[in-house]
């Protein structure tokens, strides 16, 4: 149940980032503001493949969408138009 959980938290997120990159939202414009469980879930997830999620240059990325972690009751998706 938790691996589908966990499945189903980057799967939701992929669908959120390619759905806004379609609407002409640049990557690097994107921002994923997580729960920490969120966040655990996805470095825990063996189903994510090694080049969709990085540690580079001290921070977290999944797809090329710079994460946030905490700091919000629900992961939401920023589209840049708000910040």
């Amino acid at each position: 149940m938790n691996a589908h959980r966990r499945s189903s938290v980057a799967i939701r997120l992929r669908g959120e980032i390619e759905a806004a990159e379609i609407e002409g939202v640049d990557r690097a414009d994107m921002t994923l503001q997580l729960t920490r469980s969120d966040v655990a879930d996805l470095k825990r997830d063996p189903n994510i493949p090694v080049a969709d999620i990085s540690f580079a240059g001290g921070g977290m990325t999944f797809l090329g969408v710079k994460i946030v972690t905490g700091g919000v009751a629900a992961s939401t998706l920023s589209r840049g138009e708000e910040a």
